[in-house]
């Protein structure tokens, strides 16, 4: 767990410091070119947006429907002793109407927290299980991932500004316009590489969240069984119900257009072929190596959640 914190404090440390560096830099050398204050108060100012408006466009796009304890009261009763647990305030509580077997939570802070399950998990899962899962999306909003990553996000944000306005603005303005361009492609490998880092960072609040899930008393078996249900539900869908929230996966436990290859990954797991993971299978792995090839570190790489033998391999460290 420590490294895992000590991780995430490099790294935001290590994405500020890249941003104040270059902001520095063309504060002293090129600040009149023109229009960089401009496009970093623009990017601060979608950022912004982004963040008041961000519940709404959520609950748009995945059809989410508030409940009341009458309404679902197993549902309901498991988030609130969740919650007690967590020591959080109780968070408003959703279904969205999607066939995508999966939960998330969002919200402006701990205060303004709404978890959400899917249709499709409803019908999945046991009660285990989803505790478990209901933990793991508790656990983002106690430890304000949501905050976390929007803030983070806008570090490639500014950089792009940064690129695009000294690659095609500045060389028009700056009789140095050979060092404008410069500057300009230096920001553009940043942006690309700021990218990589908060995608990173969003794989490592994966991981707290896994461990949040734990700690609320909820046992790693359970939500290594849930993970591989998931990804049998997402990968018996279609490509078309999929596509619906490619632009949300980011906010579920799982990455849903990846069902496909890790239900193939986790089937190894279950070695009794029960359809779930039991603690004597998890114990095996705890005590097994994995090595992932070339393909699936690079697809890791640019994905938001951690690859899942790798995932589950981590939960099997893990004591309730």
């Amino acid at each position: 767990m420590w490294s895992l914190q000590l991780r995430m404090w490099l790294l935001v440390t290590l994405l500020f410091g890249i941003i104040y560096a270059l902001i520095v830099i063309v504060g002293r050398s090129f600040l009149h070119v023109g229009g960089f204050s401009f496009y970093l108060i623009i990017s601060l100012v979608m950022m912004f947006i982004q963040y008041m408006l961000g519940p709404k466009l959520v609950e748009w796009s995945m059809r989410v429907k508030y409940i009341k304890r009458e309404e679902n009261p197993r549902l309901f009763q498991m988030v609130e002793s969740l919650s007690v647990r967590a020591n959080i305030p109780m968070p408003r509580i959703g279904i969205a109407q999607i066939d995508i077997p999966n939960a998330f939570a969002f919200g402006r802070s701990i205060r303004d927290g709404r978890v959400c399950v899917t249709a499709g998990i409803m019908r999945l899962l046991d009660d285990e299980e989803l505790k478990a899962v209901l933990g793991h999306e508790l656990s983002h909003l106690k430890n304000r991932d949501v905050l976390t990553i929007t803030l983070l996000s806008v570090i490639p944000m500014i950089m792009y500004r940064i690129a695009w306005q000294f690659l095609f603005y500045g060389r028009r303005r700056d009789e140095r316009g050979g060092n404008t361009v410069l500057i300009g492609l230096a920001a553009f490998l940043f942006y690309f590489l700021t990218n990589l880092l908060v995608l990173y960072a969003s794989r490592i609040r994966e991981y707290f969240a896994d461990r949040g899930s734990v700690l609320l008393g909820n046992q790693p078996k359970a939500l290594a069984s849930s993970l591989y249900k998931l990804a049998y539900g997402s990968a018996k869908l279609n490509p078309e119900s999929l596509k619906q929230t490619e632009g949300m996966k980011a906010f579920f436990i799982n990455d849903p257009s990846r069902g496909r290859k890790e239900v193939l990954e986790l089937a190894q797991l279950d070695l009794d072929k029960s359809g779930t993971i039991d603690a004597s299978e998890l114990d095996l792995l705890r005590r097994s190596s994995i090595r992932l090839n070339l393909g699936d570190k690079m697809l890791e790489l640019l994905s938001t959640h951690p690859n899942m033998l790798k995932r589950i391999k981590k939960l099997s460290e893990y004591r309730a």
